[in-house]
């Protein structure tokens, strides 16, 4: 017998940005106004160094990173910060967790306000908590 295995559809940087794009649109307004000096892009994995960084381990996906400083530490006096805050939304991981359109453009949304809160300050424990709070 042969067996094939499906593939799911991939998707095109252009049509990835476009719902990274979509999903800020659909943040609250104040999270996204009020980003400070944050770069928000696209890659299709997380780096071998990313993933060692942060400890991921072989059995964990990676689906956004925060790199930067959270605004709550930016008050400090030894801050002079003046390279924007990294976002990065990783498409391939996003895809593998999804299952249609609709749960992979719910993905991106959840990831992307995930990697925010982390901008703003926010550990995972809180970020767990008011997640819980939304559904």
């Amino acid at each position: 017998a042969n067996l094939t295995v499906q593939q799911k559809p991939q998707i095109v940087d252009e049509e990835f940005d476009l719902l990274i794009q979509r999903a800020l649109s659909e943040l609250p307004a104040e999270y996204v106004k009020n980003l400070d000096n944050v770069a928000i892009t696209y890659a299709d994995e997380p780096t071998a160094e990313q993933l060692k960084r942060n400890h991921v381990r072989p059995d964990q996906l990676l689906l956004g990173l925060y790199e930067g400083v959270p605004q709550t530490s930016r008050y400090a006096a030894s801050y002079n910060g003046v390279l924007p805050d990294k976002i990065t939304i990783f498409k391939n991981p996003i895809r593998e967790v999804t299952h249609d359109d609709e749960s992979f453009f719910a993905q991106i949304k959840r990831t992307t306000w995930h990697e925010i809160a982390h901008h703003y300050g926010l550990g995972h424990d809180r970020i767990h908590v008011l997640e819980r709070r939304k559904k």
